[in-house]
């Protein structure tokens, strides 16, 4: 780990303001319809839901198209849980969500497919390794908890599914049929 961040951060001034912490609450989720969820391969598709404590909305534009996702992160500002936007997902919910959130660049177009391919073998080799499953989100318990089951996908939503899943190294099938049951947090 490198010692440089703990002393940019020492030298920051104290007195700037704190952002305001955001993070969708479970209803606003459950409004985008079906959505590719990328989570940590050592926990479940809720997990990351759990420890997030903001989100931020990632825009990047690669050679196959465009990929807007939703990025939650820790406590510890570390990556915990994505949502990727898919074609069968809610377009009008989507920007509802998005125009509450700061909206950072994603970081790998502008890299070559040899960085791209070493970022990912140091992400799989220091743990952080990715699962995908297709969900569709819902408000449980008046609004104040997430559960999901899995969604159908059209044959537009299943390649770009699969692409996102390349990207990103994702393990998980995206053709998998749905479930009834529900995973509650």
């Amino acid at each position: 780990m490198s010692r440089a961040l703990p002393a940019v951060r020492a030298s920051l001034p104290r007195s700037l303001p704190l952002q305001p912490i955001h993070r969708p609450s479970a209803s606003e989720l459950a409004a985008l319809g079906t959505v590719l969820c990328l989570y940590r391969a050592d926990s479940n598709e809720l997990a990351g839901w759990q420890q997030a404590v903001a989100a931020h909305a990632c825009q990047g534009l690669d050679s196959e198209g465009v990929r807007e996702s939703l990025c939650f992160t820790d406590a510890r500002g570390r990556c915990c849980w994505r949502l990727y936007l898919l074609p069968d997902s809610d377009f009008l919910a989507w920007d509802r969500l998005v125009s509450g959130l700061a909206v950072r660049p994603v970081g790998s177009e502008d890299a070559s497919v040899g960085e791209r391919l070493w970022r990912r073998l140091a992400g799989s080799l220091g743990g952080q390794r990715w699962r995908m499953c297709v969900v569709q989100l819902h408000a449980v318990e008046q609004g104040s908890g997430l559960a999901a089951s899995l969604a159908p996908l059209s044959s537009l939503g299943s390649a770009a599914a699969r692409r996102i899943a390349r990207l990103e190294s994702a393990d998980g099938a995206v053709d998998a049929p749905p479930r009834p049951a529900l995973h509650l947090l």
